[in-house]
């Protein structure tokens, strides 16, 4: 009787909230076997925030939080494994996305280059186990954004002959991924997702998010600030496009606010709007006909913006990814366990049509450990 192939799958989003694993099989389909969520301490988010932006003494700071993160998902990959009852040496791969600190898209002032820390070498060391990370600059070498990759693992398991479908995955920024019957598979960056809602709720409540969207419920749209938001020049750019917390942060919301006197909860309000009706814009750019869509990511708990992108979406159906079978909460991170291993088979993981690269390449650097390592010596 043949043993099962185990990866794990590691995700830190936009919003730096926690730390998502998952360990998955992918021997006839995908299944999750288990999985484990650990919420990232104030501090630690606060040092990932601050180096979002341009600030001083990066370089040690980067470095510094680059072992810590390696660390904490190492350690978190150890406690799935114990709560799973699964050892170490039966895991062929962890995929980690890592935290993103800085995404530059091409065309970008800066220069083009994302980043992501959470030291695979640290990973790989303490766990004993091969380490797949550094997904996203392969692509940006071969001309591409370096995001979205989840498309590409949303077509191996979502996709369906029998009707078009649409996968929103609302994290800290939201991106969606065309599946037609029949055409090729699209999909790019809508915008904000969570993050600008998180950030502003944090900010006046100290939640790390507003629960089922209750206090935007209690608000009301003011349509001047909305306006202002969706005057942006990244929502009216065509695909392929890719954002992040550069792009739409605090200060950006700040900015927008000058010369507006709202309250807190009105604030929040115009902010879940502004994520439902950049990700429906995106959707009604698609395609006229009828499709059924399929929110993952923290947002599909977000019960007033799941009935705004309802409302806004009429003719859709609109639904979580748990009626095709996988819980919203794990698929960025089954996302990732599956990308480790399309790297461990030498198979390409991006959507060349998604991310506009060339060409459709292998993704990720592999650390793998000494081959005589035990976890148990550390």
């Amino acid at each position: 009787m043949s043993h099962p192939h185990y990866y794990i799958g590691l995700m830190s989003g936009t919003s730096a909230d926690a730390i998502d694993a998952v360990l998955v099989t992918f021997d006839e389909h995908p299944r999750l076997i288990a999985h484990y969520s650990e919420p990232l301490s104030d501090s630690l988010r606060e040092q990932i925030h601050a180096l979002a932006l341009p600030s001083d003494n990066e370089i040690d700071r980067v470095g510094a939080l680059d072992i810590s993160l390696g660390q904490h998902f190492a350690r978190i990959s150890l406690t799935l494994l114990q709560h799973a009852e699964v050892d170490p040496e039966q895991v062929i791969a962890i995929g980690s996305h890592g935290q993103t600190i800085r995404h530059r898209p091409p065309g970008s002032p800066q220069g083009c280059f994302t980043l992501q820390i959470g030291d695979p070498n640290t990973i790989a060391e303490l766990t004993g186990i091969t380490t797949v990370a550094d997904f996203r600059r392969r692509d940006m070498a071969a001309g591409g954004q370096g995001a979205p990759l989840v498309p590409a693992f949303h077509r191996a398991i979502f996709h369906s002959t029998e009707e078009p479908r649409v996968i929103v995955n609302i994290g800290g920024m939201a991106n969606i991924t065309w599946l037609p019957k029949q055409e090729a598979t699209l999909g790019f960056d809508t915008g904000p997702g969570n993050v600008l809602m998180d950030g502003w709720i944090l900010a006046h409540h100290g939640k790390s998010y507003d629960e089922s969207g209750t206090w935007a419920a209690s608000g009301a749209i003011n349509q001047m600030l909305l306006g202002k938001l969706l005057q942006h020049p990244f929502f009216a750019q065509a695909a392929p496009k890719s954002t992040g917390r550069e792009t739409f942060n605090r200060q950006w919301l700040e900015d927008a606010l000058q010369g507006i006197a709202l309250g807190a909860e009105d604030v929040q309000a115009t902010l879940l709007e502004l994520t439902a009706i950049t990700i429906s814009n995106a959707i009604h750019s698609l395609s006229s006909e009828p499709m059924a869509v399929f929110v993952c990511g923290g947002g599909a708990y977000n019960m007033q913006l799941m009935r705004r992108l309802q409302a806004l979406l009429a003719s859709d159906k609109v639904e979580s990814t748990a009626s095709l079978g996988i819980h919203p909460q794990w698929i960025e991170a089954m996302a990732f366990a599956w990308l480790a291993r399309q790297t461990m088979n030498r198979q390409s993981g991006n959507v060349k049509e998604v991310t506009g690269a060339q060409r459709e390449v292998i993704l990720g650097a592999c650390i793998t450990p000494d081959v005589a390592f035990t976890p148990s010596e550390h």
